[in-house]
């Protein structure tokens, strides 16, 4: 399909129509294997992060778990997804301490590395290891954006980083709103 830009109300970057990000196929937290078709009838919001990041990780789901608060009962009509990029260290088990601390309606997905490049690829997401003092201490360059999918489970927007909780919780209302 080809992306046809058109005048929006979203105060988020409107994607409707490319042709990327369509799904995925990991494992939850629970040990649950997961596609995007798990989530049909919700809002879905993907972000692709690691447990260890010091920084963008940690202030985006702080930042969403803000909006669906925001959100109110409409928030059971969202479900956002934590992607590990980094499948040496973010277990299962520590995705299950980490993600749903911010809320606990989030979950954590993982693949092993060859299931991780393909979904980065898939969304055209970028990230790489960068090596610290020691090989146990690196940290993970990585696409701060997310990505929201309306009820359908088609891709609708891309959520810049650090924006503040208002302008997501706008969009996720006009796109449950719409239906």
């Amino acid at each position: 399909m080809k992306f046809s830009p058109t005048a929006s109300m979203f105060k988020n970057t409107d994607i409707t129509g490319l042709d990327y990000a369509r799904d995925f196929a990991l494992t939850d937290h629970n040990g649950q294997a997961r596609t995007l078709a798990d989530f049909k009838g919700k809002a879905v919001l993907v972000f692709f992060g690691y447990t260890q990041c010091p920084d963008v990780c940690p202030t985006t789901l702080s930042e969403l778990a803000a909006v669906m608060k925001e959100l109110g009962p409409q928030a059971d009509q969202v479900q956002v997804l934590f992607v590990a990029i980094d499948p040496e260290r973010d277990t299962p088990a520590l995705l299950k301490q980490y993600v749903p601390s911010f809320d606990p309606r989030f979950l954590g997905l993982v693949g092993d590395a060859a299931a991780t490049e393909k979904v980065a690829k898939e969304f055209k997401v970028f990230f790489q290891k960068v090596p610290g003092k020691t090989p146990q201490t690196y940290s993970m360059d990585h696409t701060a954006g997310s990505y929201v999918f309306d009820a359908k489970g088609k891709v609708r927007l891309f959520v810049r980083h650090g924006q503040g909780p208002g302008p997501i919780a706008h969009d996720l209302k006009l796109l449950l709103d719409k239906g």
